[in-house]
């Protein structure tokens, strides 16, 4: 196989598939039954993270319930276990240590650690291979509610201005912010004027847009393909990096839109930390990574449409429910401006 051949998201199963294998050859042979069950319905992503999940709770089986090695522990050892052990489990994951290194969960990190080990009971006792399903009777950990965090319209501006003339950085970081400010514009001014997922932003192609249609390609979550549209803002921005990217000597095989200063796809971690690194020059005190970008584009489309169908389908959620959370903060819009309608008397403080 020719790996320059593949594309970004090809390369990326792959990886995934590759570290996937590695969590196999820790755990019981019987897990590998799982995995090739489930690979027709999940995502490589869905099934690495379930690898890791899986893999937690086979360590805290070892240390603390049965006390030998994951490899050895059994089928007749799951049907021996109780709600309680499923409990202590949850527990243990506040605060844990492997390998020296010391993790801990809130209660969403328990939640989908224990919605993966319910996935691989379901898929266990359902074929026969255990007699008991205990997980089934653990309840899912209580969520609580966070406040949705967004940028309003002057911190979007002050963020893109930010991108342009820096105040606070460095001399070594405004060097190095010369070299690459077109570039970050255009990755932030794409996120906020379409709400693209930055997996989804790091895949994309130079052949992916069309500027005839002021559109581009996108690779969704499970490999469909969509056209998604974006504003003049967004065009210019693209336009005027794509001017810059002609005078770089990039490898005529390497097809991505956005490039590190190495000349290969920029990663999604050097997204990650460029975009909160212009978060903080602008907003320091919201905690914006690209996904509360995208709850921005979310939150604004929202209040142009009014319409939840509309949003759902642009973000590519295919649940509406998902898409409550990038518009939830407009009850809090709705409750301002009542009380300010609000009047105790008809002289005082006004």
């Amino acid at each position: 196989m020719n790996m320059k051949n593949l594309t970004y998201f090809e390369k990326r199963d792959l990886k995934n598939m590759e570290r996937i294998g590695e969590y196999l050859q820790k755990l019981p042979e019987y897990c590998y039954d799982y995995f090739t069950g489930i690979e027709l319905n999940t995502s490589s992503l869905t099934r690495l993270n379930y690898a890791m999940d899986i893999s937690i709770f086979y360590e805290y089986l070892s240390k603390y319930v049965f006390k030998k090695d994951i490899k050895n522990i059994t089928l007749e050892d799951l049907d021996s276990l109780e709600a309680r052990n499923i409990e202590s489990f949850l527990s243990y994951l506040s605060f844990y240590q492997i390998d020296d290194k010391v993790y801990k969960n809130n209660e969403k990190g328990k939640a989908r650690k224990l919605a993966s080990v319910r996935s691989f009971f379901k898929y266990l006792f359902n074929h026969d291979m255990i007699y008991r399903n205990v997980v089934s009777k653990v309840p899912t950990p209580k969520l609580h509610s966070k406040e949705i965090i967004r940028l309003e319209s002057d911190e979007v501006e002050r963020m893109l201005d930010a991108v342009q003339m820096p105040t606070t950085f460095t001399e070594r970081q405004k060097n190095y912010n010369k070299n690459t400010k077109v570039r970050d514009n255009a990755i932030v001014t794409l996120f906020l004027g379409t709400g693209i997922r930055v997996s989804e932003l790091v895949g994309l192609n130079v052949e992916d847009i069309d500027f005839s249609q002021n559109a581009f390609k996108v690779t969704r979550k499970g490999g469909n393909q969509v056209i998604l549209y974006y504003p003049n803002e967004v065009k210019y921005a693209l336009q005027e990096w794509l001017e810059i990217r002609k005078t770089l000597p990039i490898d005529e095989n390497e097809k991505a839109l956005f490039i590190s200063l190495q000349n290969r796809r920029i990663c999604t971690r050097a997204v990650e930390n460029l975009v909160k690194k212009f978060a903080r020059e602008s907003t320091p005190l919201k905690k914006i990574s690209p996904h509360k970008l995208r709850s921005t584009f979310g939150t604004n489309l929202y209040r142009e449409t009014k319409d939840i169908y509309i949003v759902a389908d642009v973000l590519g959620h295919k649940d509406v429910n998902t898409t409550k959370k990038h518009y939830a903060a407009i009850d809090d819009d709705i409750r301002k401006n009542a009380a300010k309608k609000v009047k105790i008397t008809n002289s005082l403080y006004e």
